[in-house]
């Protein structure tokens, strides 16, 4: 895959819609804006109001949405060995979205997944001549004159680095499922849609050719709760709420798999024109750092099959597909018997998992991989050891049935019915379900469940952080390492328990 040039995405920006909140100097800059406006010149008054709020610190309070673009791709995926030495290979489709960020006081511009499953934004660096670097648009630090080397202490982000002090000596290390990059912290302005802050970053200086040569866009920009995050400066979310700079403190996601429909991430707001349903809110269940709520058990067209009780799910927009505990996931391959030529398609029920009282419903092509008249359960098996798990992900698919908002005050998730062009408001009413309103019929005995396969290596296991201070040669030699696993989605998957993001070690300390 050969990287898309990001030149043409300043196009698709949205424009800003600010709101007022009652602050000192508002009345000014209202004042500001009405003389503007009646010299007749509206419009040139919005970005003159723009520039001086975020001059302010962004004082007004404002949303902004960033459009998305999708990216999918095939892959042959190894199935169970059928008969003799027969393995079955099955197309899946791994999809991500990104938009476009920017950073610096000369705005380079970014493409970057926004994912809810990591919590630090990561991009190419200058000094990074890595092959997967080099075809992606790169961090520039001296065309920036806000551009500010930091620590990557996660307690202490805003140290400068003392004279002398070597910079190869502070790095920080990110492994995936396969693969790894190393980068420096950084801090400076960073532009998401129409809102600017100042923050810390990560700006790679090696880059694993497996798999990020490979990816359609240069970074990713973390979204999950500050426990995920190096530190407070690291995570986007915990600053612009510190500032108030957004109207309300959340973000809300909307994704399409179709062509007429735009989809987007919006900071401040929720669009009600986005939902099909009222939002169902759930509190976030743990302090892991993931935006992970409980689930209470799975349903079969709305039957409780007792597979999952007090589980949990992590809403991930940073995963492909759907996963789950391997025990649960071959029970429900089992109950679904999705045939291989698809002749029962038509009939399959809708898998739904039941949260804050509501049934999630997914309908049949949002679980089956059909690819050329053929069929396949597209639920990946992902084995999270206690105290973590069990775990389920939901995963872009889910996402795009579901409008969901995060709220990073009040630490709750809102899901409601996504509203997409053509859809039918029937149909959309059987997504969402009140268990309040309906009777659920008794739960089906359970299947005897075969022994568990614990298929580790079909999702990335980490988005893990761990800090080192690493000399030249040492860097160099784990260069020529090769990665451990297969990273199955596009940006790296859920951190498995135990593997935390470490602490750095500098000289004079222990």
């Amino acid at each position: 895959l050969k990287s898309q040039p990001t030149s043409g995405w300043g196009r698709l920006m949205p424009a800003q819609r600010t709101t007022p909140r009652s602050n000192a100097g508002f009345l000014e800059k209202r004042i500001f804006f009405i003389v503007l406006l009646e010299l007749g010149v509206v419009s040139k008054a919005v970005i003159t109001l723009d520039r001086f709020s975020a001059a302010a610190g962004n004082s007004l309070g404002s949303s902004t949405s960033v459009v998305l673009q999708r990216h999918s791709i095939q892959t042959l995926d190894r199935g169970r060995i059928e008969s003799g030495n027969s393995v079955s290979l099955t197309v899946t489709h791994k999809t991500a979205y990104f938009g476009q960020v920017q950073l610096g006081s000369d705005h380079q511009a970014f493409s970057v997944v926004f994912d809810t499953g990591s919590g630090n934004l990561m991009v190419p660096g200058q000094s990074c001549l890595s092959e997967a670097c080099m075809v992606h648009s790169r961090f520039h630090e001296m065309q920036s004159t806000t551009a500010r080397r930091i620590s990557c202490e996660g307690n202490d982000v805003h140290r400068e680095l003392e004279p002398g002090e070597d910079p190869t000596q502070d790095e920080v290390t990110i492994t995936f499922g396969t693969g790894e990059i190393w980068g420096q912290c950084w801090e400076d302005q960073i532009c998401v849609g129409n809102v600017c802050d100042t923050g810390s970053f990560i700006a790679t200086t090696y880059e694993s050719l497996n798999p990020f040569k490979l990816f359609d866009f240069d970074g990713v920009l973390g979204l999950a709760l500050i426990n995920m995050s190096q530190g407070s400066g690291f995570n986007l979310m915990s600053r612009l709420t510190e500032q108030q700079a957004l109207r309300q403190p959340l973000f809300s996601v909307f994704l399409s798999d179709s062509e007429n429909d735009v989809s987007e991430v919006t900071f401040g707001e929720v669009k009600k024109q986005r939902t099909s349903s009222d939002l169902v809110w759930a509190p976030v269940a743990r302090d892991s750092g993931y935006w992970e709520v409980q689930m209470e058990d799975v349903t079969l067209d709305n039957k409780k099959q007792d597979l999952c009780p007090n589980c949990y799910v992590a809403v991930d927009t940073g995963t492909s597909e759907l996963a789950g505990p391997s025990h649960v996931i071959e029970h429900l391959e089992n109950s679904l018997n999705v045939k291989p030529d698809c002749s029962n398609f038509n009939t399959l029920p809708q898998l739904g998992f039941i949260v804050a009282g509501h049934i999630l419903n997914l309908d049949p092509r949002d679980y089956v991989n059909k690819e050329s008249g053929k069929c396949a359960v597209s639920l990946m098996p992902l084995d999270v050891p206690p105290p973590n798990g069990p775990l389920f992900i939901f995963g872009i698919p889910f996402l795009q049935r579901f409008y969901t908002v995060y709220n990073a005050e009040n630490r709750s998730i809102g899901f409601a019915v996504a509203k997409h062009e053509g859809q039918i408001e029937e149909n959309a009413g059987t997504r969402l379900i009140n268990l309040a309103n309906m009777p659920l019929a008794p739960a089906k005995a359970k299947a005897q469940a075969g022994p568990q396969q614990k298929r580790w290596g079909k999702l990335a296991l980490a988005r893990t952080m761990v800090l080192n201070r690493k000399n030249k040669g040492a860097r160099a030699k784990q260069g020529k390492r090769a990665s451990p696993g297969l990273l199955k989605q596009s940006s790296g998957s859920l951190k498995i328990a135990g593997q935390g993001k470490g602490k750095a070690k500098r000289k004079g300390l222990k």
